[in-house]
């Protein structure tokens, strides 16, 4: 039996700050709590039914990957050990532990960092119609889901409804500056290479990721989640086959079967049936273990 879905969090005197489509963010002055719940967002729309231990799992993900990578870029992690957190959220150790993140406080930019390492979704589109990626020409004849000579950067604009928006780093750079365009494309490509490293040694075949940056003491600082299956195209290694769509741990398992309903994408989405969560929570679950090596979940 697996545990009900926390799809929302509340203390009895404090509502989130802010709630995205899988977070909910408690603004405690200096510093945040940033809590991965198990809501689950498809098409931009955020499923009635969560995916039990999803939120959990894209935590210690995070969480892997900030330890990874932590010599590449500063972070802006401070604990995930709810002891180090206000008491009031200790008090609802049941809601908040595993879960979430106590951080620091940035000032984020309001672009995306993607980085694309093989060609798929909206790249693979646009390279069949101009043989471009985000305006960035490629070489003709690639297929679904070759492997790029090098990973792509592709900045994009962030969207709290609807689809992000890809833009030119021109673009990015008249947003937040050419100086931290370039310092954070650097270090989203930097990362990406570390983790497909990681990732190559483990099974998994890292195709795609985003990442989110922000400032802090006028210091770089990556943020959010990072290189989890919501941010990323997870494919495992022994079944990838250039010419056709991959296997995936991400959420494509979910896409794929809403696409089967009717669905029309313009109203609420239609419930996820049992046999549906447990499969994707075992997407999950397999990514986690195949990276980390661990079976906690």
């Amino acid at each position: 039996m697996t545990p009900h879905a926390v799809c929302e969090t509340r203390l009895p005197n404090r509502m989130p700050s802010q709630r995205g489509k899988v977070r909910d963010i408690y603004d405690l002055g200096e510093t945040l709590v940033i809590v991965a719940t198990d809501r689950l967002s498809a098409f931009d729309w955020v499923n009635p039914v969560g995916i039990p231990d999803k939120g959990k799992i894209l935590t210690a993900m995070s969480l892997y990957w900030f330890k990874q990578t932590g010599g590449i870029v500063q972070n802006h992690l401070i604990s995930a050990d709810l002891d180090d957190f206000p008491k009031e959220f200790q008090a609802a150790a049941d809601v908040f532990e595993g879960r979430s993140m106590l951080v620091k406080k940035c000032k984020m930019f309001a672009v995306e960092f993607v980085i694309r390492g093989y060609l798929a979704g909206s790249g693979l589109k646009e390279y069949r119609q101009s043989g471009t990626v985000c305006g960035i020409r490629l070489p003709e004849g690639l297929v679904e889901a070759d492997k790029l000579d090098s990973p792509l950067f592709t900045p994009a604009t962030k969207a709290t409804d609807g689809h992000d928006i890809n833009i030119s780093d021109e673009d990015a750079a008249a947003i937040i500056g050419r100086d931290w365009v370039d310092k954070a494309r650097i270090a989203a490509l930097a990362v990406y290479l570390r983790a497909r490293e990681i990732g190559e040694k483990k099974g998994i075949i890292i195709c795609d990721t985003k990442f989110e940056f922000g400032t802090r003491e006028d210091e770089l600082v990556l943020a959010d989640e990072v290189l989890t299956p919501d941010s990323s195209r997870f494919w495992p290694a022994d079944e990838y086959r250039p010419g056709r769509p991959q296997p995936s741990y991400d959420k494509q398992f979910v896409r794929d079967w809403l696409e089967t309903t009717g669905w029309d994408k313009n109203s609420p989405p239609p419930p996820l049936p049992g046999d549906i969560v447990e499969k994707t929570r075992q997407k999950y679950v397999e990514a986690y273990r195949k990276l980390t090596g661990k079976s906690d979940f």
